[in-house]
């Protein structure tokens, strides 16, 4: 029972189903049937089966509804068949009219398509003639902007071309650029371009070519015209002192004149004067620099440019500071040399202020710092090989210009001037040398005699060359002699010229009035303590220079010494500096002749010394001789009158000189015949040649109280003597008893006699006394005369030893 219940519901529900999948394949696309289907396979066994059934009588129940259809609607179908073929007729008909009007609708509008045809094809032609003109309108501007570039490279207007080539391309070309000749000329561009940059850095190379050759010509033009300007500022100030400022001195007739530089007639400057005023610009055409930055900015290359510019412009720098090896010999070597250095700076002054950075200013000063630093040391090195003054004087004045002239384009130059100062050194060293033979000259040429003056214009004539006052001399009447000799007005002249030319270079170096005072009588001091003094010393001590000219000499320095205060106020007046200023220099003339002076009294009695030596060389006495002449010998009265006559000289002399000379003779007139008695080489000395000696002693003693020298005091000349007058009497008088009684007492009459002395000159006597009584040594005079002798030569030997032995 329960099986056949569960068989009855499976197939109930087995056909519920079949019918849910015939609903789904009827109502569902045959593309999406394949599931459906598949789901019929997949249930129960033999499913399928029972499907196909339950299609089949769906299919059968399909096909009775579709006849019960064909069979209601069969009727009306047979109807419209019978309409359509009555329609057919006419259709027919109707097909036969429309194609007899379609002839003839073909004939008639066979022309009119003809013409229709000929309308159509004019009308693309002018569609084409108007595309055409439309495209030659937009074509022509750039084939005309092409042709002006063309233009404008052939007559080198690069930055104008540089301009079209920049409107080629932004405006004109970009509207027609699907051409061919349009694609061509935008790859021509790049190509002129680079041409024209080529072009106008040769240009650039030309322009800088140019201007070193034209460096010398726009710097002498920048030096005169500074000069010029310095020149007309001088004037001013000259006119607007005149007058009030002290006169200055002259000199022959002249007073020191300005020497600013170059020199000129006034003629030739009032010429330059009127010529037009050149510029550098009118000297040199910037136009290619100016073009080449241009162009090189417009090409956005302004960098590569500046560069390019600046490494060319300090080789140049360089180059023109590169100075020739015998620069130093000549002015023009200089000249030259400052020219093209004036003129490149000129230049890049220029084109500082003409160009917007192709220089900076830091850029000239970094030049100008490497050019200062090189013209110093060129200086420093050329002028030291100049021995001429006058050279090195326009040295410094063209150094002046120069400093002026760059200090007026903005270049700083302090260290020119104090390169100023030191060349200012070497300018007096190069004076001091020219003066030392100027100073040689004036001694050899001089006749060291007063000077005779026969008239009053001769007298005028030496004192407004010297200035000397007499009161004595000047009432003298004419003929007369001046006191000095010819050197001595031609020395101060000289000394004088040499202030002039130091104050000639201290001139335009921007110096105070009181520094100028003090570089003058520095200088001028070099001059007098080094220069005057050493020639001075030198000629002192020529062998030629006799007493005579020394004499002169000594009375020549007294009288320049008393011209130093003249020189103090010659320097003075014309620097309009007051002596009691702070901190003025004085003059040390005074020191200077006075150390001449003092040498030459040194080297007179030096040279009387010589003299008195010379005469004592004549000696001849005859040593052995038994009794004296009677009479001085020979040589010595020559030798007292040549000390008499060579005294009478001495008048013009400051009195302790001649005294001075007077007593050194003398004592050494003395010191001479001591040494004669005590030569070693002199063996033996009789008495007889001892009392000849004391005649001639009696001579000298004779001689030095007639007062040779006024001024001596009572017997001060005799006391030159007093030496071997002690020594004397005591042989003469043999009084060797009081003199060794009383030795060593103050009051002893033969103080001045040394008991050395006295053995040494006893001993010579004690071999001759031998030698003379060698056949009468039994004679008891002689017996007794020789034993005193060697009593008296003991106890002298005593003394001797004693004072040894104390010292």
């Amino acid at each position: 029972m329960n099986t056949t219940n569960m068989a009855e519901n499976e197939t109930l529900e087995s056909i519920t189903e079949h019918e849910r999948i015939l609903q789904e394949i009827e109502s569902t696309d045959t593309a999406c049937v394949g599931p459906t289907l598949r789901s019929v396979y997949d249930d129960q066994p033999n499913a399928h089966k029972r499907f196909m059934e339950k299609l089949d009588a769906r299919i059968r129940n399909h096909d009775r509804e579709i006849e019960k259809m064909c069979n209601f609607h069969h009727q009306g179908f047979v109807d419209a068949i019978t309409e359509l073929l009555k329609v057919r007729a006419d259709a027919e008909k109707l097909m036969g009219q429309v194609t007899d009007t379609n002839q003839r609708l073909q004939e008639a509008g066979r022309e009119v398509t003809a013409q229709t045809e000929e309308v159509i094809r004019c009308r693309l032609q002018q569609r084409n003639m108007a595309t055409t003109v439309e495209k030659l309108q937009l074509c022509i501007p750039v084939l005309e902007m092409y042709s002006k570039l063309k233009e404008q490279l052939e007559s080198k207007r690069y930055y104008a071309a540089l301009k079209t080539m920049e409107q080629l391309e932004n405006v004109y070309i970009p509207r027609v650029s699907k051409y061919r000749f349009c694609q061509i000329m935008a790859e021509t561009l790049p190509k002129l371009r680079e041409e024209i940059k080529e072009i106008s850095m040769s240009d650039l190379k030309d322009f800088l070519e140019s201007i070193r050759k034209h460096s010398d010509k726009i710097g002498e033009t920048a030096m005169r015209q500074a000069q010029q300007h310095r020149t007309f500022i001088s004037a001013m100030q000259r006119q607007a002192s005149l007058g009030c400022t002290k006169p200055l001195y002259s000199l022959n007739g002249r007073t020191p004149t300005q020497h600013n530089g170059l020199h000129g007639d006034d003629g030739a400057e009032e010429e330059e004067s009127e010529e037009e005023v050149l510029t550098a610009q009118d000297l040199v055409d910037f136009s290619p620099v100016y073009r080449c930055l241009h162009i090189y900015a417009v090409l956005g290359d302004r960098e590569t440019f500046e560069n390019y510019y600046r490494k060319q412009r300090k080789k140049q720098a360089r180059l023109v500071l590169q100075p020739q090896s015998n620069m130093h010999e000549t002015v023009e070597g200089y000249r030259k040399y400052f020219n093209q250095i004036v003129g490149f700076f000129v230049v890049e002054d220029h084109i500082l202020h003409a160009t917007q950075g192709l220089v900076t200013r830091a850029f000239t000063d970094e030049l100008w710092n490497m050019a200062l630093s090189k013209i110093i040391a060129v200086l420093r090195t050329h002028s030291s090989y100049c021995s001429d003054p006058d050279l090195v004087l326009e040295l410094k004045n063209m150094i002046v210009i120069f400093a002026d002239t760059l200090q007026g384009y903005g270049f700083t130059v302090n260290r020119l001037f104090d390169l100023l100062f030191e060349i200012r050194d070497q300018y007096n060293e190069t004076l001091l040398k020219k003066w030392a033979l100027v100073f040689r000259e004036i001694f050899e040429q001089d006749n060291y005699s007063p000077i005779p003056v026969e008239t009053e214009e001769e007298y005028r004539s030496v004192i407004s060359r010297f200035p000397f006052h007499d009161a004595d001399i000047e009432k003298q009447p004419f003929p007369k002699k001046l006191p000095m000799s010819q050197s001595v007005p031609q020395m101060y002249t000289q000394v004088k010229e040499f202030i002039y030319a130091s104050l000639k270079f201290s001139e335009s170096l921007h110096r105070s009035s009181t520094e100028i005072d003090d570089m003058l009588r520095k200088s001028t001091n070099l001059l007098l303590t080094r220069t005057l003094s050493g020639c001075l010393q030198n000629l002192i001590k020529k062998p030629h220079i006799g007493l005579t000219e020394l004499v002169q000499i000594i009375i020549n320095t007294t009288h320049l010494e008393q011209a130093c205060k003249y020189l103090e106020d010659f320097i003075t007046n014309i620097t309009n500096v007051s002596p009691e200023t702070i901190h003025t220099t004085r003059l040390y003339g005074l020191a200077t002749f006075k150390d001449a002076r003092h040498a030459a009294e040194g080297e007179i009695y030096t040279k009387l010394n010589q003299k008195i030596d010379e005469f004592i060389q004549l000696a001849d006495y005859e040593w052995g001789m038994a009794e004296s002449d009677g009479r001085a010998s020979g040589y010595l009265m020559d030798l007292i009158n040549f000390l008499r006559s060579t005294f009478q000289v001495f008048t013009h002399l400051p009195g302790k000189v001649a005294q001075t000379a007077c007593m050194s003779a003398c004592k050494h007139l003395a010191s001479s015949l001591m040494q004669m008695l005590l030569d070693p080489d002199l063996k033996q000395i009789s008495l007889g040649a001892i009392q000849q000696f004391n005649l001639d002693v009696i001579q000298c003693e004779l001689f030095a109280s007639s007062e040779p020298v006024p001024g001596f005091q009572g017997d001060t000349l005799q006391l030159a003597f007093i030496d071997l007058r002690q020594l004397l009497d005591l042989f003469m008088v043999w009084d060797w008893s009081t003199y060794l009684a009383d030795y060593g007492q103050p009051t002893c009459k033969y103080l001045r006699v040394n008991p050395s002395t006295a053995l040494a000159l006893l001993e010579k006597m004690k071999d001759t006394s031998k030698k003379n009584n060698i056949f009468s040594q039994f004679r008891k005079n002689d017996r007794d005369k020789q034993k005193l002798i060697e009593t008296v030569v003991k106890q002298l030997r005593s003394l001797v030893n004693g004072m040894s032995q104390h010292s």
